[in-house]
């Protein structure tokens, strides 16, 4: 556990300092929520539903597809004599995890600024970023740690990452139609328990077939 939160701390730090990958990231999130806005204008709820998640994940894969490109080979070396692939995978995914639930909120707080919020349920609504950020960061980590193998990073994306994601994007629609009232389910915790199950799929396959690739 104590290496898990030193890997942590080194990824924190490192993206720190890289203050332009930052920038680009927030440049990003805003360019295109403003743009989105520019194109509609005048949102619909479902409308406004739909383009959130849109948003929200390829903001996801900007952020995170290229997460592994900086350890090269001498660092790979070097970390794999420091810590587990199990450690190194754990701390990429809580560090990508926690990035990616301010990226949502960041989202959801331009999005509600920019071109309104029709959020009934903010509870609920925020358990969708919470689950999504999970589900997303566990995809496209390991996507990243193949494509750092294979240089190929953007093609695995589409071939790899977005179907892996559809499960995902679907219950969070479910999910966030009941938190802005497009659905009157009283009964949304099969919902709930269905993206947990998927995440916890997916998180242990990630787990599981990681050490092959870091060793690679």
């Amino acid at each position: 556990m104590k290496k898990i939160l030193l890997l942590v701390k080194k990824d924190f730090y490192s993206e720190w300092r890289n203050e332009h990958a930052i920038s680009s990231v927030l440049l990003y999130v805003f360019a295109t929520v403003y743009i989105t806005y520019s194109a509609f204008i005048n949102i619909p709820v479902q409308t406004w539903n739909v383009l959130f998640w849109i948003v929200y994940l390829f903001v996801s894969v900007n952020a995170l597809i290229r997460s592994f490109d900086q350890e090269n080979s001498s660092k790979a070396l070097y970390f794999y004599q420091l810590a587990s692939p199990v450690a190194i995978f754990a701390a990429k995914f809580i560090f990508n995890t926690i990035l990616l639930w301010i990226l949502g909120l960041l989202t959801l707080v331009l999005f509600s600024f920019i071109a309104g919020s029709p959020v009934r349920d903010y509870p609920l609504f925020l358990l969708s970023i919470f689950m999504a950020g999970i589900g997303f960061s566990t995809v496209f980590t390991f996507i990243s740690a193949i494509g750092a193998k294979t240089g190929n990073s953007h093609i695995l994306t589409a071939i790899l990452g977005f179907p892996c994601v559809i499960p995902i994007l679907l219950e969070l629609l479910k999910l966030s139609a009941n938190s802005v009232g497009l659905l009157n389910d009283t009964d949304f915790t099969t919902d709930i328990l269905i993206l947990t199950a998927v995440d916890t799929i997916l998180l242990s396959l990630s787990f599981i077939l990681f050490p092959f690739i870091w060793r690679d």
